[in-house]
Parts: structure tokens; sequence; C-alpha cells
């Protein structure tokens, strides 16, 4: 039996363009609302891939969700173990643990739909920050979390 394949959404072209947009929006000093752009190395080409993210700060602690789920950026991540944040000149560079205890992730899923919601709701298919912990629980599969701990 096969296992099932893993929750992903993939950006389609309107949703690349935009990335692209925002990934150089960052490269050039100007965040939104907080975003970055996530520089982690190819698993496959050794190359390093860049890809505009949320940085979410939890309890004092920054992580990176996946609200598009098992994503490139998240397969590279877990073969890397870590990577760079930019904005603007500013680089910091991290390590990553990825969070798989789902009671732990649905509380930092809610945090992160507090304040992302607007822009992620969609990828969490019809899960919000006003569900309860269990539908948070369920879905907390469907979207890794990493703890990033920065080395600068």
């Amino acid at each position: 039996m096969n296992a099932p394949t893993p929750y992903y959404v993939q950006a389609g072209p309107l949703a690349t363009r935009f990335n692209s947009l925002f990934g150089k929006l960052a490269r050039l000093g100007i965040s939104l609302a907080g975003s970055a752009e996530l520089s982690v190395r190819g698993r496959k080409s050794g190359q390093m891939q860049r890809i505009p993210v949320n940085p979410h700060t939890y309890e004092g602690e920054q992580y990176l969700v996946s609200a598009r789920g098992h994503s490139q950026w998240v397969r590279n991540m877990r073969v890397a173990g870590g990577g760079e944040l930019r904005v603007g000149r500013k680089v910091r560079t991290f390590t990553a643990t990825e969070i798989t205890d789902p009671v732990q992730k649905a509380a930092l899923l809610r945090a992160y739909l507090e304040k992302w919601g607007w822009e992620v709701n969609r990828f969490f298919q019809g899960v919000t920050a006003q569900s309860s912990d269990a539908e948070l629980q369920a879905t907390a599969g469907d979207h890794p979390v990493f703890r990033i701990t920065m080395s600068n």
C-alpha cells in the first residue's frame, strides 16, 4: 500500500510572480508586514533556493510555518538543517529544528493564523485561528513548522 501524498498547494503562475516580487522587495530592504527572503540549500541541486516567508515570533522564539504544506523549501530545510533570512543587506544565518508534536504545533498554528490568516487561511482547508484545538491538531501534520535559531 502506498503512503498518502503529503499535503502541498503548489503556487500557480500569479502566486509565483507575487513571490518573486516580494522576494525582490525583501532583497531591497522592504519588508511587508515582517516578511523576509528565505535562502535554503537545494537538496538535489546544492544551489541556494530563495522564497519569501513570514517569520513568526511565538513566546520569544522564531518559527517558519509552511502554509502551503510540504513544499520544496520544507523538503530542502529538512536536509539542510538551516538557511538564511534576508531583508536588504541584513542577512541572518540560522539552524532549524522541525516541530513534530501536534499539540505544540496547534498552539503555534493558532498564533500564526492570528497574525497571517488574512494571507494564508485559504491553505488551511477551513481551519482558522478561531478553530478548536482538535481541529488545529488535526491539520498540524499538513503544515510543517520549524523553530529557527539565529547564528549571527
